[in-house]
Protein backbone atom coordinates (compact mmCIF):
# COMPACT_ATOMS: atom_id res chain seq x y z
CA UNK A 1 0.00 0.00 0.00
CA UNK A 2 1.54 3.23 -1.51
CA UNK A 3 0.85 5.67 1.55
CA UNK A 4 0.98 8.99 -0.57
CA UNK A 5 -2.23 7.79 -2.43
CA UNK A 6 -4.33 7.60 0.16
CA UNK A 7 -5.33 10.41 2.36
CA UNK A 8 -4.59 10.17 6.02
CA UNK A 9 -8.01 10.88 7.22
CA UNK A 10 -9.40 7.89 5.08
CA UNK A 11 -6.64 5.79 6.47
CA UNK A 12 -7.62 6.06 10.33
CA UNK A 13 -11.67 6.01 8.76
CA UNK A 14 -11.99 9.28 10.81
CA UNK A 15 -13.33 12.94 9.36
CA UNK A 16 -11.02 15.42 8.73
CA UNK A 17 -12.53 17.49 11.79
CA UNK A 18 -11.92 14.81 13.98
CA UNK A 19 -10.21 15.97 17.36
CA UNK A 20 -6.81 14.31 18.95
CA UNK A 21 -8.63 11.80 21.17
CA UNK A 22 -11.01 10.49 17.89
CA UNK A 23 -8.05 10.03 15.84
CA UNK A 24 -5.56 8.33 18.96
CA UNK A 25 -8.81 5.90 19.52
CA UNK A 26 -9.01 5.13 15.88
CA UNK A 27 -5.07 4.25 15.38
CA UNK A 28 -5.52 2.28 18.95
CA UNK A 29 -8.29 -0.01 17.05
CA UNK A 30 -6.49 -0.36 13.66
CA UNK A 31 -2.60 -0.76 14.77
CA UNK A 32 -3.76 -3.89 17.05
CA UNK A 33 -5.65 -5.07 13.71
CA UNK A 34 -2.75 -4.87 11.47
CA UNK A 35 0.08 -5.17 13.59
CA UNK A 36 2.86 -7.75 12.26
CA UNK A 37 2.75 -9.65 15.15
CA UNK A 38 -1.04 -10.48 15.03
CA UNK A 39 -0.85 -11.28 11.44
CA UNK A 40 2.63 -12.71 11.04
CA UNK A 41 3.82 -13.24 7.43
CA UNK A 42 1.47 -10.94 5.80
CA UNK A 43 3.25 -8.34 3.83
CA UNK A 44 -0.20 -6.40 3.45
CA UNK A 45 -1.11 -6.55 6.94
CA UNK A 46 2.83 -5.08 7.50
CA UNK A 47 2.15 -2.48 4.98
CA UNK A 48 -0.97 -0.89 6.32
CA UNK A 49 0.29 -1.02 9.82
CA UNK A 50 3.35 1.09 8.34
CA UNK A 51 0.24 3.33 6.24
CA UNK A 52 -1.75 4.32 9.60
CA UNK A 53 1.20 4.53 12.13
CA UNK A 54 2.94 6.81 9.23
CA UNK A 55 -0.61 8.55 9.17
CA UNK A 56 -0.71 8.78 12.51
CA UNK A 57 2.66 10.42 12.95
CA UNK A 58 1.53 13.42 10.96
CA UNK A 59 -1.96 14.08 12.20
CA UNK A 60 -1.28 13.62 15.92
CA UNK A 61 1.53 16.68 15.56
CA UNK A 62 -0.23 19.88 15.10
CA UNK A 63 2.42 21.43 13.04
CA UNK A 64 2.26 18.61 10.84
CA UNK A 65 -1.72 18.09 10.71
CA UNK A 66 -2.15 21.98 9.57
CA UNK A 67 0.98 21.75 6.70
CA UNK A 68 -1.25 18.58 5.80
CA UNK A 69 -4.37 19.84 6.13
CA UNK A 70 -3.25 23.10 3.42
CA UNK A 71 -0.55 21.18 1.12
CA UNK A 72 -1.68 17.19 1.10
CA UNK A 73 1.27 14.83 0.88
CA UNK A 74 3.01 17.64 -1.44
CA UNK A 75 3.76 19.23 2.43
CA UNK A 76 6.42 16.51 2.88
CA UNK A 77 7.97 16.13 -0.18
CA UNK A 78 11.42 16.69 -0.32
CA UNK A 79 12.15 20.65 -0.74
CA UNK A 80 8.31 21.21 0.54
CA UNK A 81 9.59 22.39 3.85
CA UNK A 82 8.09 18.89 5.84
CA UNK A 83 10.90 15.85 5.91
CA UNK A 84 10.01 12.60 5.29
CA UNK A 85 7.37 10.43 6.74
CA UNK A 86 8.25 7.78 9.51
CA UNK A 87 10.03 4.86 8.28
CA UNK A 88 8.76 1.52 10.09
CA UNK A 89 12.03 1.07 11.91
CA UNK A 90 10.77 4.12 13.83
CA UNK A 91 7.16 3.05 14.32
CA UNK A 92 7.92 0.75 17.28
CA UNK A 93 8.24 4.43 19.64
CA UNK A 94 4.29 5.38 18.37
CA UNK A 95 2.90 2.23 19.11
CA UNK A 96 4.65 2.27 22.79
CA UNK A 97 2.99 5.76 23.49
CA UNK A 98 -0.10 4.58 22.36
CA UNK A 99 0.02 0.84 23.73
CA UNK A 100 2.77 0.70 26.54
CA UNK A 101 5.54 -1.64 26.26
CA UNK A 102 4.85 -5.20 25.76
CA UNK A 103 4.69 -3.85 21.91
CA UNK A 104 7.96 -2.51 21.81
CA UNK A 105 10.53 0.00 23.75
CA UNK A 106 12.67 -1.22 26.35
CA UNK A 107 15.57 0.57 27.74
CA UNK A 108 17.05 -0.47 31.28
CA UNK A 109 14.00 -0.87 33.63
CA UNK A 110 14.07 1.77 36.25
CA UNK A 111 15.52 1.35 39.55
CA UNK A 112 13.22 -0.47 42.19
CA UNK A 113 12.58 1.73 45.25
CA UNK A 114 12.66 0.82 48.50
CA UNK A 115 9.46 -0.55 50.13
CA UNK A 116 7.25 1.75 52.39
CA UNK A 117 6.89 0.78 56.21
CA UNK A 118 4.00 0.96 58.64
CA UNK A 119 4.38 1.48 62.47
CA UNK A 120 1.52 1.87 64.75
CA UNK A 121 1.90 4.16 67.67
CA UNK A 122 -0.52 4.60 70.83
CA UNK A 123 -0.16 7.84 72.58
CA UNK A 124 -2.11 9.28 75.27
CA UNK A 125 -5.59 11.73 74.40
CA UNK A 126 -3.48 15.14 76.42
CA UNK A 127 -0.33 14.03 74.12
CA UNK A 128 -3.07 14.15 70.81
CA UNK A 129 -4.06 17.49 72.54
CA UNK A 130 -0.82 19.26 73.22
CA UNK A 131 1.28 17.52 71.00
CA UNK A 132 5.06 15.77 71.24
CA UNK A 133 8.17 14.56 70.09
CA UNK A 134 7.73 10.96 70.31
CA UNK A 135 11.30 8.85 69.45
CA UNK A 136 10.86 5.24 67.90
CA UNK A 137 12.88 2.53 67.32
CA UNK A 138 13.00 0.13 64.47
CA UNK A 139 14.96 -2.38 62.74
CA UNK A 140 14.75 -1.60 58.80
CA UNK A 141 16.70 -2.43 55.84
CA UNK A 142 19.17 0.19 55.46
CA UNK A 143 22.23 0.80 52.88
CA UNK A 144 25.78 -0.95 52.87
CA UNK A 145 27.89 1.28 54.67
CA UNK A 146 30.80 -0.82 53.39
CA UNK A 147 29.80 -0.42 49.61
CA UNK A 148 27.68 2.45 49.88
CA UNK A 149 24.71 0.49 48.81
CA UNK A 150 26.19 -0.80 45.87
CA UNK A 151 26.18 -4.37 46.44
CA UNK A 152 30.03 -4.74 45.20
CA UNK A 153 32.76 -5.42 47.13
CA UNK A 154 34.61 -2.06 47.74
CA UNK A 155 37.51 -1.85 45.49
CA UNK A 156 35.74 -3.91 42.80
CA UNK A 157 32.93 -2.82 39.80
CA UNK A 158 30.40 -4.12 37.66
CA UNK A 159 29.87 -6.01 34.14
CA UNK A 160 26.77 -5.48 31.44
CA UNK A 161 24.41 -8.36 31.75
CA UNK A 162 24.69 -10.67 28.98
CA UNK A 163 21.24 -12.05 29.06
CA UNK A 164 19.67 -8.66 28.27
CA UNK A 165 22.32 -6.75 27.28
CA UNK A 166 22.50 -3.88 29.62
CA UNK A 167 18.54 -2.85 28.87
CA UNK A 168 17.31 -5.02 32.68
CA UNK A 169 14.65 -6.54 30.31
CA UNK A 170 14.14 -9.42 28.04
CA UNK A 171 11.79 -9.68 25.55
CA UNK A 172 9.58 -13.36 25.18
CA UNK A 173 7.08 -13.96 21.98
CA UNK A 174 3.52 -14.50 24.09
CA UNK A 175 0.76 -15.20 21.49
CA UNK A 176 0.82 -12.15 18.67
CA UNK A 177 2.45 -9.74 21.53
CA UNK A 178 6.14 -9.41 22.38
CA UNK A 179 6.06 -8.97 26.07
CA UNK A 180 9.22 -7.41 27.66
CA UNK A 181 10.18 -8.82 31.62
CA UNK A 182 12.36 -7.77 33.91
CA UNK A 183 15.99 -9.60 33.28
CA UNK A 184 15.83 -12.28 36.20
CA UNK A 185 19.78 -12.45 36.04
CA UNK A 186 20.69 -8.83 36.93
CA UNK A 187 16.64 -8.46 38.20
CA UNK A 188 16.13 -5.34 35.69
CA UNK A 189 19.83 -3.41 36.73
CA UNK A 190 21.32 -4.06 33.83
CA UNK A 191 24.07 -5.21 35.28
CA UNK A 192 25.82 -7.86 36.80
CA UNK A 193 28.42 -7.31 40.29
CA UNK A 194 31.97 -8.76 39.66
CA UNK A 195 32.16 -9.72 43.45
CA UNK A 196 29.30 -9.43 46.18
CA UNK A 197 29.97 -7.09 48.83
CA UNK A 198 30.84 -9.64 51.94
CA UNK A 199 29.20 -7.29 54.47
CA UNK A 200 25.19 -7.39 52.77
CA UNK A 201 26.52 -10.86 50.25
CA UNK A 202 25.34 -7.85 47.15
CA UNK A 203 22.16 -6.88 48.20
CA UNK A 204 23.33 -3.48 48.53
CA UNK A 205 21.43 -3.55 52.04
CA UNK A 206 21.32 -4.87 55.72
CA UNK A 207 18.76 -5.00 58.54
CA UNK A 208 19.79 -2.22 61.14
CA UNK A 209 17.99 -1.06 64.17
CA UNK A 210 17.22 2.65 63.90
CA UNK A 211 16.14 5.42 66.28
CA UNK A 212 13.92 8.03 64.82
CA UNK A 213 12.33 11.41 65.69
CA UNK A 214 8.41 11.52 64.91
CA UNK A 215 6.90 15.20 65.83
CA UNK A 216 3.25 14.70 66.68
CA UNK A 217 1.19 18.05 66.27
CA UNK A 218 -1.64 18.99 68.25
CA UNK A 219 -5.54 17.79 67.39
CA UNK A 220 -3.56 14.65 65.90
CA UNK A 221 -6.49 11.21 65.90
CA UNK A 222 -7.00 7.86 65.66
CA UNK A 223 -6.07 6.87 61.99
CA UNK A 224 -3.79 10.32 61.82
CA UNK A 225 -0.96 9.19 59.40
CA UNK A 226 2.60 11.00 59.65
CA UNK A 227 4.75 10.74 56.54
CA UNK A 228 9.01 10.64 57.32
CA UNK A 229 10.11 10.59 53.38
CA UNK A 230 13.03 8.79 52.91
CA UNK A 231 13.02 6.55 56.31
CA UNK A 232 11.23 3.74 55.00
CA UNK A 233 13.38 0.29 53.42
CA UNK A 234 16.67 0.90 51.56
CA UNK A 235 16.26 -0.13 47.62
CA UNK A 236 18.33 -2.89 46.53
CA UNK A 237 21.64 -2.18 44.95
CA UNK A 238 21.52 1.88 46.17
CA UNK A 239 18.17 2.28 44.63
CA UNK A 240 16.41 5.40 46.60
CA UNK A 241 14.41 4.56 49.98
CA UNK A 242 10.62 3.93 50.57
CA UNK A 243 8.92 6.35 53.16
CA UNK A 244 7.99 5.35 56.73
CA UNK A 245 4.33 5.24 57.68
CA UNK A 246 3.25 6.45 61.29
CA UNK A 247 -0.30 5.38 61.84
CA UNK A 248 -1.46 6.99 65.50
CA UNK A 249 -3.99 5.74 68.07
CA UNK A 250 -5.04 7.37 70.44
CA UNK A 251 -5.81 5.32 73.52
CA UNK A 252 -9.25 6.04 75.62
CA UNK A 253 -9.23 8.07 78.38
CA UNK A 254 -10.79 7.46 81.95
CA UNK A 255 -12.59 11.15 82.12
CA UNK A 256 -13.29 12.12 78.27
CA UNK A 257 -14.74 11.08 74.64
CA UNK A 258 -13.80 12.38 71.37
CA UNK A 259 -15.75 13.14 68.47
CA UNK A 260 -13.60 14.94 66.02
CA UNK A 261 -12.78 18.55 68.06
CA UNK A 262 -15.58 17.97 70.83
CA UNK A 263 -14.52 16.49 73.88
CA UNK A 264 -17.79 15.16 75.92
CA UNK A 265 -17.92 13.57 79.68
CA UNK A 266 -20.50 13.35 81.50
CA UNK A 267 -20.97 15.39 85.25
CA UNK A 268 -22.85 13.57 87.68
CA UNK A 269 -24.54 16.49 90.31
CA UNK A 270 -27.04 16.20 93.38
CA UNK A 271 -30.60 16.60 92.99
CA UNK A 272 -30.37 19.26 95.37
CA UNK A 273 -27.92 21.29 93.26
CA UNK A 274 -30.47 19.95 89.97
CA UNK A 275 -33.14 21.57 91.60
CA UNK A 276 -31.38 24.86 93.48
CA UNK A 277 -29.34 25.09 90.11
CA UNK A 278 -25.71 26.46 91.47
CA UNK A 279 -21.84 25.22 88.80
CA UNK A 280 -19.67 22.70 88.66
CA UNK A 281 -16.19 23.09 87.72
CA UNK A 282 -14.55 20.71 85.03
CA UNK A 283 -11.06 20.31 84.60
CA UNK A 284 -9.71 20.83 81.02
CA UNK A 285 -6.81 18.68 79.44
CA UNK A 286 -4.88 22.44 79.27
CA UNK A 287 -4.90 22.44 82.55
CA UNK A 288 -7.67 25.15 83.35
CA UNK A 289 -10.63 25.16 85.28
CA UNK A 290 -13.85 25.45 83.66
CA UNK A 291 -16.84 26.79 85.39
CA UNK A 292 -20.24 25.64 84.17
CA UNK A 293 -23.49 27.02 85.47
CA UNK A 294 -26.32 24.79 86.38
CA UNK A 295 -29.50 26.44 85.59
CA UNK A 296 -32.05 25.80 88.11
CA UNK A 297 -34.70 22.41 87.31
CA UNK A 298 -31.94 20.72 84.82
CA UNK A 299 -33.09 17.40 84.07
CA UNK A 300 -30.65 14.23 83.18
CA UNK A 301 -29.19 14.05 79.64
CA UNK A 302 -29.13 17.75 79.50
CA UNK A 303 -26.07 19.14 78.03
CA UNK A 304 -23.99 21.93 78.60
CA UNK A 305 -21.72 23.03 75.89
CA UNK A 306 -18.29 25.30 76.56
CA UNK A 307 -16.98 26.66 73.33
CA UNK A 308 -13.69 26.78 72.23
CA UNK A 309 -12.67 23.94 75.50
CA UNK A 310 -12.25 20.90 73.01
CA UNK A 311 -9.44 19.55 70.90
CA UNK A 312 -7.15 22.11 69.30
CA UNK A 313 -7.70 22.09 65.69
CA UNK A 314 -5.48 20.07 63.16
CA UNK A 315 -2.62 21.72 61.50
CA UNK A 316 -5.20 24.67 61.56
CA UNK A 317 -6.04 27.41 64.10
CA UNK A 318 -8.78 27.51 67.06
CA UNK A 319 -9.83 24.34 69.06
CA UNK A 320 -13.28 22.67 69.19
CA UNK A 321 -16.25 22.31 71.91
CA UNK A 322 -16.65 20.68 75.24
CA UNK A 323 -20.02 19.30 75.83
CA UNK A 324 -21.10 18.05 79.92
CA UNK A 325 -24.03 15.62 80.17
CA UNK A 326 -25.92 16.27 83.50
CA UNK A 327 -26.68 13.34 85.29
CA UNK A 328 -28.53 13.83 88.26
CA UNK A 329 -27.77 11.92 91.07
CA UNK A 330 -30.51 10.36 93.76
CA UNK A 331 -29.18 10.08 97.25
CA UNK A 332 -28.63 6.37 98.67
CA UNK A 333 -28.48 7.18 102.12
CA UNK A 334 -30.35 9.52 103.90
CA UNK A 335 -29.82 11.15 107.97
CA UNK A 336 -33.02 11.41 110.05
CA UNK A 337 -33.07 15.21 109.28
CA UNK A 338 -32.84 14.81 105.99
CA UNK A 339 -35.52 12.61 105.26
CA UNK A 340 -37.59 14.46 107.52
CA UNK A 341 -37.03 17.52 105.94
CA UNK A 342 -38.31 15.45 102.14
CA UNK A 343 -41.11 14.56 104.11
CA UNK A 344 -42.15 17.88 104.77
CA UNK A 345 -41.57 19.11 101.12
CA UNK A 346 -43.33 15.80 99.41
CA UNK A 347 -46.30 17.17 101.29
CA UNK A 348 -46.07 20.61 100.23
CA UNK A 349 -45.48 18.93 96.54
CA UNK A 350 -48.89 19.72 94.55
CA UNK A 351 -47.11 18.24 90.94
CA UNK A 352 -46.60 21.15 88.77
CA UNK A 353 -42.82 20.82 90.47
CA UNK A 354 -42.61 17.27 88.27
CA UNK A 355 -44.80 18.19 84.97
CA UNK A 356 -43.16 15.43 82.88
CA UNK A 357 -44.14 12.91 85.71
CA UNK A 358 -47.18 14.48 86.30
CA UNK A 359 -47.89 14.55 82.92
CA UNK A 360 -46.71 10.55 82.14
CA UNK A 361 -49.29 9.22 84.70
CA UNK A 362 -52.15 11.92 83.33
CA UNK A 363 -51.91 10.02 79.81
CA UNK A 364 -51.06 6.88 81.31
CA UNK A 365 -54.72 7.27 83.03
CA UNK A 366 -56.30 8.79 79.85
CA UNK A 367 -55.26 5.94 77.75
CA UNK A 368 -56.40 3.43 80.60
CA UNK A 369 -59.66 4.95 80.91
CA UNK A 370 -60.47 5.95 77.30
Amino acid sequence: MATADVDFYELLEVERTADDKTIKSAYRRLAMRWHPDKNPGCSDSEARFKAISTAYACLSDPQKRAAYDRYGHAAFEQGAGGGQGANFNDLGDIFETIFGSAFGGGGRSQARRGADLRYDLEIGLDEAFHGRNHEITIEVASACEPCHGSGAEPGTGSRTCNMCGGHGQVRAQQGFFMVERTCPTCQGRGEIIEKPCRSCRGEGRVDKEQTLSVDIPPGVDTGTRIRLAGKGEAGPHGSPPGDLYIFLHVKRHPVFEREGTTLLTRAPISFTTAALGGEIVIPGLDGDQITLDIPTGIQSGKQLRRRGAGMPVLQGRGRGDMVVEIQVETPTRLSKAQREILEQFRETETGDECPQSKGFFDRLKSAITG
